[in-house]
C-alpha cells in the first residue's frame, strides 16, 4: 500500500482548509493570546509586540469571517472592542497547544 494513500487530497485537502484559515503572522499569536481569556484590542497589539495596527486589524477582521474569534463592539465613547474565541476558534486548543509544545522542543532561535 502506498504510504501517503491516507494523505490523498483529491477532493481537497483538510489540512489545506485548516491551514487557509489560521495562516498568517498573527492569527496563531492571536489565537494562543485569546485561550487565555477576552482580550481588548491595544492589550492584544501588546502582547504580539511588534505587529501593526493596521496587520493586526486585518488578521482579527479574517479570524471573524472564519468564525475562529468573536468581536464584541460596546456603544461607549471612547469605542470599546473586545476579542474572544468562539466554539470553533475554542476548537483549536488542542492544535495550538500542540504547536506551543512542538516550538518549544524544535523551534530555531529567533533572528534578532
Amino acid at each position: 500500500m502506498d504510504r501517503f494513500a491516507a494523505y490523498d487530497c483529491s477532493d481537497g485537502c483538510p489540512v489545506e482548509a485548516a491551514l487557509e484559515q489560521i495562516s498568517g503572522k498573527w492569527k496563531g499569536l492571536a489565537i494562543y493570546h485569546l485561550m487565555g481569556g477576552t482580550m481588548r484590542f491595544n492589550a492584544l497589539v501588546r502582547a504580539l509586540g511588534d505587529v501593526t495596527q493596521r496587520s493586526l486589524t486585518k488578521q482579527l477582521r479574517e479570524l471573524e469571517a472564519d468564525g475562529i474569534i468573536h468581536r464584541e463592539v460596546y456603544p461607549v465613547v471612547p469605542p470599546k472592542v473586545e476579542y474572544s474565541l468562539t466554539a470553533k476558534g475554542e476548537a483549536l486548543r488542542p492544535v495550538i497547544v500542540a504547536l506551543h509544545g512542538w516550538g518549544s522542543r524544535n523551534a530555531l532561535p529567533l533572528k534578532g
